[in-house]
């Protein structure tokens, strides 16, 4: 099963892949793109914050569970308290938004209107054939 979501949403002008630099997954995925030959933008988590109105756009595009991290180190470090409280699309998003390391990388907003949460090389590659 892929970690991957498509989706339609909001049509934008661009690809942009949403993440943080550091990250081994959005790395790979990064040089993906440019290996296809594929015109993206990059936003930064840790620089430019979780944009609002796309963090809601991806929880009804793919679920709140599909775009939490639960594995990851940040979860690990939060408080049991406030692993517990998440339980919910809205407290989901405000751990989200206070822990952007919470969002499952790389997330995609395709230039045709779709969304990607993970990278999965084969299915971005069928996305990018059909």
């Amino acid at each position: 099963m892929t970690r991957s979501a498509l989706t339609r949403s909001a049509v934008t002008s661009t690809t942009t892949l949403h993440g943080i630099p550091n990250c081994d997954t959005v790395k790979r995925a990064r040089a993906w793109m440019v290996e296809q030959g594929v015109a993206c933008t990059f936003h930064d988590f840790a620089k430019a914050s979780v944009p609002a109105d796309r963090l809601q756009a991806w929880v009804q595009a793919c679920g709140w569970e599909t775009l939490l991290n639960r594995k990851g180190t940040t979860w690990r470090k939060l408080d049991e308290a406030s692993r517990a409280a998440v339980v919910d699309a809205a407290s989901a998003m405000a751990v989200m938004r206070a822990h952007p390391s919470c969002i499952k990388r790389p997330v995609v907003d395709w230039a045709d209107g779709a969304i990607t949460v993970g990278f999965d090389a084969a299915d971005w590659l069928a996305r990018l054939r059909a």
